[in-house]
């Protein structure tokens, strides 16, 4: 190692793995690294664990976990990050890492936007789709109104509560997001440019049924501009094909889709087609030797975007970067069910609460 390595080494934050998203993925590959005995850091450019599901979905329901019948979002990050708790997996929140470098022993130096480097064996790509920005509101009151008035992701369902909420959009997440809202707000009014949707039928049925039973109101039109005078949103102007129309709100959730984007990620010479990168199957290696990618993000032959399929690939790709930060050591397969290190580290931790 030269004496530029060895300055890079003393830096940096020295791990086995880098994980690169922290999503329900990335989490649960830091508990797969935990059980086979290497080391793991994760980074996210997000300001908490979750990833897309969180920021989209937290509290609608996944019915194909096995053995959990029903969760939200929300829940399956929680058991996510009580399962990796023995391990005590340093997590990066607001980082996105920049660059990345193989050395001559071919180990990786990865620097973040907020100038943390990392030393590592190997690197697991679990960043969904990307980096992802939503679709924003086109109107110029709304830049000032975001994050207190206006939203493109609902976090909590409360925050919503006895408040006159307009949903703009007109897909699954615009319909699903409009029927929960509907039974907290105080009125619940969904705005989409024409009457024809994209979400599924079933979710237009429910919500053409609630506008029918006064639960909620439809309009077709567009959003124009926001009444504000004082900071507070106090209505909104819908422009339609035949004049206007101004409703009450306190509270806008736009929800027009989001914007895929690979970032940084698309100029670490990998192999990336269509935004996601392609992998071997046999280890969801990239074409880079030491880069694995899994979940989302990941392309291959009859790949399915399922949490469950993400699960397999992370435990795959752990297996072969092991290699690569024990080159030297062969590793003796373990079922959990007979490894006391594990039950010991798993006790300890339930034990200490910590």
């Amino acid at each position: 190692m030269d004496t530029t390595q060895r300055h890079a080494s003393r830096e940096a934050l020295v791990t086995d793995v880098l994980i690169v998203g922290a999503g329900p993925v990335g989490i649960f590959a830091a508990f797969e690294a935990g059980v086979i005995g290497l080391s793991c850091q994760i980074v996210d450019g997000l300001d908490r664990v979750g990833g897309q599901c969180i920021e989209l979905y937290p509290d609608k329901p996944i019915y194909d976990i096995p053995a959990v019948p029903s969760c939200t979002a929300r829940e399956l990050v929680d058991r996510l990050m009580e399962q990796i708790r023995p391990f005590d997996v340093p997590i990066h929140f607001g980082q996105r890492v920049l660059s990345v470098e193989v050395r001559e022993d071919h180990r990786w130096i990865m620097r973040t936007d907020k100038g943390t480097t990392f030393d590592a064996a190997a690197i697991l790509i679990a960043a969904g789709n990307g980096a992802f920005v939503p679709q924003r509101l086109q109107v110029p009151e709304a830049a000032a109104l975001e994050g207190k008035s206006v939203h493109y992701s609902v976090a909590r369902l409360a925050d919503f509560k006895d408040r006159d909420v307009v949903v703009a959009g007109g897909g699954d997440s615009a319909l699903d997001w409009a029927l929960a809202l509907k039974d907290v707000a105080k009125s619940l009014t969904l705005v989409h440019r024409r009457n024809g949707f994209s979400a599924a039928a079933n979710s237009v049925a429910v919500m053409k049924r609630a506008v029918e039973a006064g639960e909620m109101n439809f309009i077709v039109g567009m959003i124009d501009s926001l009444e504000a005078p004082d900071g507070e949103l106090r209505s909104v102007h819908i422009k339609q094909i035949e004049g206007a129309t101004q409703i009450p709100a306190s509270k806008i959730v736009a929800l027009y889709g989001f914007v895929a984007d690979l970032g940084p990620i698309a100029d670490w010479d990998l192999d990336v087609r269509g935004g996601r990168i392609e992998v071997d199957t046999s280890n969801y290696e990239s074409s880079r030797p030491g880069i694995f990618a899994v979940g989302d993000i990941a392309q291959y032959p009859n790949k399915q975007k399922l949490i469950l399929s993400g699960f397999h690939e992370a435990s795959l790709a752990l297996r072969k970067a092991y290699t690569y930060a024990y080159p030297d050591k062969r590793r003796t397969h373990i079922h959990s069910s007979y490894d006391a290190k594990l039950a010991e580290r798993v006790q300890s931790s339930h034990a200490s609460g910590t």
